[in-house]
């Protein structure tokens, strides 16, 4: 259930969009049933930023589209060495779990569903992530981005520790 376009908007010129999940939402009233649609989708430029968002509206496409607004007002950077993850991190979130590994280049994107989309719209290249507990896609990739947040460079941990770069690796 991926969708790929490239988005037409000037202020972010170029970003991917991933539909990732699209779920039907009922609410009981006195007349019946109302049904409404559920979207989550991943924005990102391929290029070390990428934004989750969900939308929800009566018609699919609707949904898809204010999702698509969310994403891009929380995109976040993702720090990369090369074309992988600076270190192995644990993103959580409610009952999911994901385990993110850096691999050597040529490796690919090795990771299932949802959690593939986000790190593919990232522009990580080569990776190694394991999903553990909930496969529930909001939760997924709501943990994959927690991963994300948490992912520091060399560099940045020596500015914060207040040494070089070579004292850090030594």
């Amino acid at each position: 259930m991926q969708n790929r376009a490239r988005n037409t908007d000037q202020s972010k010129p170029d970003l991917v969009e991933k539909v990732i999940h699209i779920g039907r939402v009922a609410k009981v009233v006195k007349g019946g049933r109302n049904f409404r649609f559920s979207a989550l989708v991943v924005v990102g430029d391929e290029n070390g930023s990428v934004g989750v968002g969900t939308g929800k509206a009566v018609e699919v496409p609707e949904a898809i589209r204010k999702a698509i607004e969310a994403a891009k007002r929380d995109m976040v950077k993702v720090p990369m060495v090369g074309t992988t993850i600076p270190h192995e991190v644990v993103g959580r979130y409610g009952a999911g779990k994901v385990i993110m590994m850096p691999a050597k280049e040529g490796t690919g994107i090795i990771a299932g569903g949802p959690v593939r989309a986000v790190l593919e719209c990232a522009g990580v290249r080569d990776i190694r992530a394991k999903s553990i507990g909930s496969n529930n896609p909001r939760n997924m990739v709501n943990a994959t981005m927690e991963g994300i947040a948490m992912l520091k460079t060399a560099a940045q941990v020596a500015k914060l520790r207040g040494k070089t770069v070579e004292e850090i690796l030594g």
